[in-house]
């Protein structure tokens, strides 16, 4: 990954096999699943956009807006939001939901990242 490039991505139920599951064959990438009207959602975003950085270009973070796809909510059984996937080599490997304080985050990434 580029320096310079952002961590932060769009994803979508046609760009997901792609951007996601293909692309974290070479970097982790974590989706956020979330919506608009989630408070929960709108409490995780801030912890997201400072952790993710601390990685260094070792993870990406994907968002992914439930309502827009509902077949991906679907085909992952999601039940709630925020849920967040961490997808390693193209399988999910990983999830949390709901908000989570930045410790929380820190010690779920390092669990699979090192």
């Amino acid at each position: 990954m580029h320096p310079t490039a952002s961590p932060f991505f769009d994803a979508d139920e046609h760009t997901f096999a792609e951007k996601v599951i293909a692309a974290s064959h070479t970097t982790p990438i974590l989706v956020d699943f979330t919506a608009d009207w989630c408070g929960p959602c709108h409490a995780l975003k801030p912890v997201l956009e400072r952790v993710i950085p601390e990685y260094a270009g070792r993870l990406l973070l994907a968002k992914v807006d439930a309502d827009e796809n509902m077949k991906l909510c679907g085909h992952y059984r999601l039940r709630g939001f925020p849920t967040v996937l961490l997808f390693i080599n193209g399988e999910e490997v990983d999830r949390f939901t709901s908000a989570r304080p930045m410790p929380f985050v820190r010690e779920f990434l390092d669990r699979h990242l090192g």
